[in-house]
């Protein structure tokens, strides 16, 4: 059985680097959203970082932050060292293996979401059928539940996994409150953060997305 370790938590210029890194190409806000940080600490982690060469900024409307090349290979380097100096790899990779048991689960009511079989049919879910998307989200509901201690396992490790089960929290209260665009269609939707966590995990643990 893995042993516990102290809880450990990210510097906060590498925990704005690491989840440029998980969620790619972004704006500021986003970014605060998913570190759970204030917008005016990323902005100025953000300076300092592409300053440094790690991480450019495009302007406009349509403008956001990203990864340099430099920045991603500090990224991998320096997660990889804050990994081993906590002590959390053997309890990061027990967890994972725990993940990739729920992966296949989520993706499938993901599908189950966005389309259904009518009459030998596979069609999309216009969602105009409240039973059947209340049938869906029941299913969400239990594998949240079934999901919460993989996030305890991750949270227990690094602090900066204790982001991930408030952001899914959150995206499941709206969608079971009407706001179904929190299920599979927004940035902010319960797949697009359990997309981020396993996007952290393998490159936390220095993986490949298969």
């Amino acid at each position: 059985m893995t042993q516990p370790v102290s809880s450990h938590a990210t510097r906060t210029d590498l925990l704005v680097l690491h989840t440029l890194r998980c969620i790619g190409f972004s704006d500021l806000s986003a970014v605060a959203k998913a570190s759970g940080l204030s917008e005016s600490d990323v902005e100025s982690e953000l300076i300092d970082l592409a300053v440094a060469g790690l991480v450019t900024r495009i302007a406009g409307a349509f403008g956001g932050w990203g990864l340099s090349e430099e920045g991603r290979a500090a990224d991998a380097e320096r997660i990889a060292r804050e990994l081993d100096e906590a002590g959390a790899r053997p309890a990061l990779t027990a967890a994972f293996d725990h993940f990739l048991v729920l992966n296949p689960e989520l993706l499938d009511l993901c599908t189950a979401w966005q389309t259904r079989t009518l009459d030998g049919t596979m069609t999309m879910n216009d969602h105009s059928d409240p039973a059947y998307d209340t049938r869906v989200l029941d299913r969400f509901t239990e594998f949240h539940q079934r999901a919460e201690p993989l996030c305890a396992e991750l949270s227990s490790a690094l602090l900066r996994f204790r982001r991930y089960p408030v952001r899914l929290a959150d995206a499941l209260t709206r969608a079971r409150a009407g706001s179904l665009e929190y299920v599979t269609d927004s940035t902010v939707s319960y797949h697009t953060v359990w997309f981020q966590l396993h996007e952290d995990l393998l490159a936390t643990l220095g993986r490949t997305r298969h």
